[in-house]
């Protein structure tokens, strides 16, 4: 039998020990000279009354390469300096402070004419968030789906507004690449832009925009450690530590260790760590340079859930679980393995060589590995939904094989490199004053495939009491047993090597002009040339290799309307266009592109109208879009393979997003959301599809979190708070005949700070143990967390 990676456990003892060498190492440092005493403090902006930031908050607001990123006030009369842009992002809840964390997008969320959710750094602190899924349970709109046919994704798989976005993960405005679980140890905030992007972001982006704006050295000292534990032997260890070296140089440290298992589930678990070092040159110079690294190695078993069934005597088919299958159930074997390792390295140039003119040169690489191995439940009719619904459900039996034989384990090794040289230029031409942002974008991945048979058919097992483990099953390599491997349809067939790299080389131009000084119009494109090709080679001989290349050229352009009589309200009109080239998943599938999708390219358009506004003098935010998203040529997911093919239908998705969020009172934080979406599909090749609603798209769905401060600043201060999670239950299928439950998790949290600097805290999650479904596809769901509390110690100096 071939070897397999052994399942690491990263132990308990070593992350106590952890916190505790952190904590004497802040006790040590606290004691030091800092810089930070020396430095002169942000004076407080006299309309805010809100806490100062903490360190880690400040983060993208005091590198010198953030502060370039927002734009100048409406008003050109007014200059910007940099105290008062600190003290206006220092809003610990109000998304509209927020920079949205990339270049090509200088201004902050309030000036951004586009729906844009953020998940800050306060609340994901209050909510004790550790990867970017449970970040993003914030976020109306969002899907996380589980992985997909014969070549098995998983990792971060997400939908936005119901349009795949598992290509659409950027971290500080460059791609990420990769096919793993995101951990969110060295996140500073997350925003989500919602609608066609592709004139910032390049191909995809139908449904929006996930960027993830990481942690960056900042003026001063600081040190955080923390320890979580709780259900589900759940043991955590963080630390954040930053060091300002001399009056330009500042480097920082983030680095995670995690083990768990899943409450609710049964022999699911993640063991993880990560370090994400970085430092800064030429700190609040007109000439920064910022080089970070990250490393994430995560040995999980992989979950690919419960299937869903239709009942004799039913039309709609739903999760087996809800006709009284334990939720904890787990159907996998003793091979199933998900172990990946990640490593990315990125260099940020900020260069403000002018007073009107700032240049960035953004550049990341990655190289990602993976072993990858798990098993595709089915539940028959004849073997399984028969026997269990005639009462005799201990004779039900399930399969642990897709329709194609697989999924089969691979490994999996990639590399990517991306750059992105951009500038933005202020000036004016008479009276009127223009920005305009322009450059050119170069990015290339490459995946390679080796796929393992086994020596024999997994057996099946029992429904209600299953076995992981299938005697005499063994791993083998692929010369060994071709005809074990799974069958790729279209040509493809069962094939040892599978590999496929892209090509996307960009150029995009924007330019926003001030007609008046209460509106503003601006206008953009983005051209791409995208070169892909993939080839599946080895396995069985009487197949023949196969060869695909495909080349596309697309043009996607943006219009903006903007309207602000005054620097706390916009009013605004968005239309946007995206392309997405059926290549784009190089990847995230088993087979990219086939020949019988035509290679045509799904192309989409928004058409928004909004508002935003700042109430209470900036306390509070509220946002409110009206949309209409039509997609045409729309992409599909075969459920049996995972592979990625075009099709003629057109699909439409239109609705209204609000959202709410900031302090009512000094004490008392809130950010709330709610959406509702009218999705159909108008054009269809299946004409009984036709004014069907789009899969995994709810009609409603709402978040609501809110924390109140009682005694703050007092020896018995106390933190009270929680919030709801409401998703409507979504159709699974195009033909609108399978559905999944509506999602209603309840959340809670107290904590009390022991002085200045020691906080302690519990947090409780879906305390009415509902049965949720997280990760939802065509034919399977996963159940969610069950209830669970983790209890949380930190320091920060």
């Amino acid at each position: 039998m071939s070897d397999i990676p052994a399942r690491r456990k990263i132990g308990s003892t070593g992350l106590v020990a952890g916190l505790a060498l952190a904590c004497a190492g802040i006790q040590s440092a606290h004691a030091a000279p800092d810089h930070d005493k020396t430095s002169k403090k942000p004076t407080p902006h006299k309309r805010e009354k809100t806490a100062p930031p903490s360190p880690a908050q400040t983060t993208q607001n005091e590198s010198a390469h953030a502060q370039l990123l927002n734009g100048p006030k409406l008003d050109p009369s007014k200059a910007i300096t940099n105290e008062e842009h600190l003290t206006v992002v220092g809003s610990r809840m109000n998304i509209l402070h927020e920079s949205v964390g990339l270049s090509r997008m200088p201004q902050d969320v309030m000036h951004t004419a586009q729906a844009i959710n953020v998940v800050p750094q306060a609340l994901m602190e209050q909510q004790n968030v550790k990867s970017l899924d449970e970040a993003l349970r914030n976020v109306p709109g969002i899907t996380a789906s589980v992985g997909e046919g014969e070549g098995g994704m998983s990792g971060d798989q997400f939908l936005i507004r119901g349009f795949q976005a598992q290509n659409d993960i950027y971290e500080n405005g460059l791609r990420d690449f990769g096919v793993y679980t995101r951990d969110s140890f060295y996140y500073d905030h997350v925003s989500v832009i919602k609608g066609p992007s592709s004139e910032v972001f390049g191909n995809g982006t139908t449904g929006g925009a996930i960027n993830i704006v990481t942690k960056a050295p900042h003026t001063g000292n600081s040190y955080q450690g923390s320890f979580s534990g709780g259900s589900g032997d759940y043991y955590r260890g963080t630390l954040d530590i930053n060091r300002q070296i001399s009056d330009s140089i500042a480097v920082r440290l983030s680095a995670m260790g995690n083990e768990n298992n899943a409450v609710g589930r049964n022999y699911i678990y993640s063991h993880r760590w990560g370090i994400a070092p970085s430092v800064t040159f030429g700190l609040n110079k007109k000439i920064s340079y910022t080089v970070d690294y990250f490393h994430q190695n995560d040995n999980r078993i992989p979950d690919y859930g419960v299937w869903v069934v239709q009942k004799p005597g039913t039309s709609i088919s739903k999760p087996i679980t809800e006709y009284g299958i334990n939720r904890k159930n787990w159907y996998g074997t003793t091979f199933d393995q998900d172990d990946v390792s990640t490593d990315m390295l990125s260099g940020r140039l900020t260069a403000k060589v002018a007073p009107w003119l700032t240049l960035f040169n953004d550049t990341k690489g990655g190289i990602y590995h993976r072993y990858y191995s798990a098993s595709q439940p089915n539940c028959a009719a004849k073997n399984c939904v028969t026997p269990y619904f005639s009462g005799n459900p201990s004779n039900a039996t399930t399969t642990r094989n897709g329709g194609l034989g697989g999924p089969n384990p691979y490994r999996q090794s990639d590399w990517s490199i991306q750059n992105v040289f951009s500038g933005v230029a202020h000036f004016n031409t008479g009276t009127i004053r223009h920005e305009i942002i322009g450059g050119f974008d170069i990015e290339h991945v490459e995946d390679h495939r080796k796929n393992y048979p086994y020596n024999v058919t997994r057996q099946g097992t029992s429904l209600t009491n299953p076995s992981m483990y299938v005697p005499g099953l063994e791993r083998l390599n692929c010369a060994d047993n071709p005809n074990g491997l799974a069958s790729i349809p279209n040509g493809v067939g069962r094939k040892c090597y599978k590999d496929g790299s892209a090509t996307d080389i960009g150029v995009f131009l924007s330019d926003q002009i001030w007609l008046a000084k209460w509106f503003a119009i601006k206008g953009g494109f983005r051209l791409d040339r995208w070169y892909s090709s993939y080839s599946a080679t080895g396995g069985v001989k009487t197949t023949p290799d196969t060869h695909f290349k495909q080349n596309e050229t697309t043009v996607n352009p943006t219009v903006n309307l903007m309207y602000t009589p005054n620097d706390d309200l916009m009013v605004y009109f968005n239309w946007a266009q995206s392309t997405t080239p059926t290549s784009l998943y190089v990847t995230n599938s088993n087979a990219p592109f086939t020949t019988n999708s035509g290679y045509a390219p799904e192309r989409s358009s928004l058409y928004e109208v909004g508002a935003k506004y700042n109430a209470f003098k900036g306390r509070m935010g509220f946002t409110a879009a009206l949309f209409r998203l039509e997609k045409n040529n729309s992409t599909i997911t075969d459920p049996s393979t995972g592979d990625i093919s075009a099709s003629s239908d057109k699909q439409r998705n239109q609705g209204l997003e609000l959202s709410a969020s900031g302090n009512i009172t000094s004490n008392w934080s809130i950010i709330g959301t709610y959406a509702f979406y009218d999705s159909r599909v108008t054009d269809s090749q299946t004409a009984a599809d036709v004014g069907k609603r789009i899969q995994y798209v709810p009609k409603n769905s709402a978040t609501l979190w809110s924390t109140y401060s009682i005694a703050a600043k007092t020896p018995y201060n106390l933190t009270i708070g929680g919030g709801i999670t409401w998703r409507e239950g979504v159709w699974l299928d195009a033909p609108n005949t399978a559905r999944v439950p509506a999602t209603l998790d309840f959340d809670a949290l107290i904590s009390h700070n022991f002085g200045k600097h020691w906080r302690v805290a519990m947090n409780g999650y879906n305390l009415a143990n509902r049965l949720n479904y997280s990760n939802l596809f065509q034919n399977r769901v996963t159940p969610a967390v069950g209830r669970s509390f983790l209890f949380n110690l930190s320091a920060t100096y």
